[in-house]
């Protein structure tokens, strides 16, 4: 049987606006622009980019001060390669 490893974030840099190079633990990096993300009631008040830069990387991906998070699939898929 495969070991199976979930994907996750292990390293991030911002870069601009709402742009930030992810490296996943397959080993691969991934340019993100979150602005189209930045949709609904939580997410919405990331447009403020005081707020937007104000994230952690916690154990599998990015989280924001207000809880805001991604599953790192969902920005691997949005990403494009870096």
């Amino acid at each position: 049987m495969e070991n199976y490893e979930p994907m996750r974030v292990i390293d991030v840099e911002y870069l601009h606006d709402y742009v930030m190079r992810l490296e996943f633990n397959n080993g691969e990096s991934r340019l993100v622009d979150f602005e189209p993300l930045l949709k609904g009631k939580f997410r919405e008040e990331l447009l403020d980019m005081h707020k937007f830069i104000q994230f952690g990387l916690t154990d599998w991906t990015l989280e924001w001060y207000n809880g805001v998070d991604f599953a790192p699939e969902f920005l691997y898929e949005h990403g494009t390669a870096a």
